[in-house]
């Protein structure tokens, strides 16, 4: 870990927030089912922390998650510096040796949790990236921070049974919307050649593709194109259309009074029996049992 020279002030920033849950009401948590899968033990906003230098030999029991929405400031963890900057955040592993501290000229503005529980590491593990803790970058949002604010105020008020309860079911939704922000926000994120030739194919389930075809209008080798697709999706590109093309005939049935031969036209089909086939093998039933089924 970096040896540096440090002025440090642990706590004491103007405008600090801080609670750290007492003994008995972590106990509680653990014997509360609700919660004891992922539950916070300490929560903070440091503003403009100036100095603020925190480091921990034998590390923390805890998982601790620093979100940085302005200035900067840097952890140091297992020989390597990671640089926190505004709407990036990082998971400090629980017990491995670690230092964080803020810019002594640009100070960061940080909210931070310890958080513990059953899933803990499953959480966590969703936040690596190749198995390895990275700072990772969301966009600011307000909603988000309304969220903290509304689980601070809650601690403040109360440490009973219910109270703890919805802390920390928002503690999961919080955490969450930083680690999960890509998978939930899917469109700002897929501009790659995969995406958008899986938006070309939504835009035209009445034709049918070859790859080439389909590497072509990405610019790109059937070769090159056919290993991305499966490296994203898990399925041939063929398939992953053929699926499209299903789903889209699953709403024709449940919602129209086509016949299944007008609806084989309408998604490319040239045969009937191998889009029965097809059907069936994708969706469990027949098509038109399908219909009678779901149909109302």
């Amino acid at each position: 870990m970096t040896a540096e020279p440090k002025k440090k002030i642990k706590e004491g920033f103007i405008g600090q927030k801080m609670i750290v849950l007492p003994p008995n009401i972590k106990k509680q948590i653990t014997n509360n089912a609700l919660i004891n899968g992922f539950y916070l033990t300490a929560i903070g906003y440091y503003p403009k922390a100036a100095y603020h230098d925190r480091e921990r030999r034998s590390g923390s029991s805890e998982y601790i998650l620093l979100y940085c929405i302005d200035g900067e400031g840097y952890v140091y963890l297992n020989d390597e510096n990671h640089i926190l900057k505004p709407n990036t955040f990082f998971i400090i592993p629980r017990n491995i040796a670690h230092r964080y501290k803020s810019s002594e000229t640009n100070p960061w503005s940080i909210y931070w949790v310890h958080f513990s529980g059953l899933n803990s590491q499953l959480i966590y593990e969703r936040s690596l990236d190749n198995g390895q803790p990275v700072v990772q970058s969301v966009p600011y949002d307000s909603n988000r921070i309304k969220l903290y604010e509304q689980m601070y105020a809650v601690l403040e008020h109360s440490y009973h049974e219910k109270e703890m309860e919805i802390v920390n079911i928002n503690l999961l939704s919080f955490i969450s919307s930083l680690v999960y922000y890509k998978q939930t926000n899917p469109v700002d994120y897929d501009n790659d050649f995969v995406s958008n030739s899986i938006a070309y194919m939504k835009k035209h389930l009445d034709k049918k593709f070859e790859v080439m075809h389909l590497a072509r209008q990405q610019g790109i080798s059937a070769s090159h194109y056919l290993r991305l697709f499966k490296q994203k999706t898990g399925s041939s590109p063929i398939n992953y259309f053929n699926l499209l093309k299903i789903q889209s005939s699953c709403q024709y049935l449940y919602f129209t009074d086509r016949s299944i031969k007008e609806i084989c036209s309408d998604l490319g089909f040239d045969d009937p029996y191998y889009f029965s086939r097809l059907f069936t093998k994708l969706i469990g039933m027949s098509p038109s049992r399908y219909r009678k089924t779901h149909k109302r």
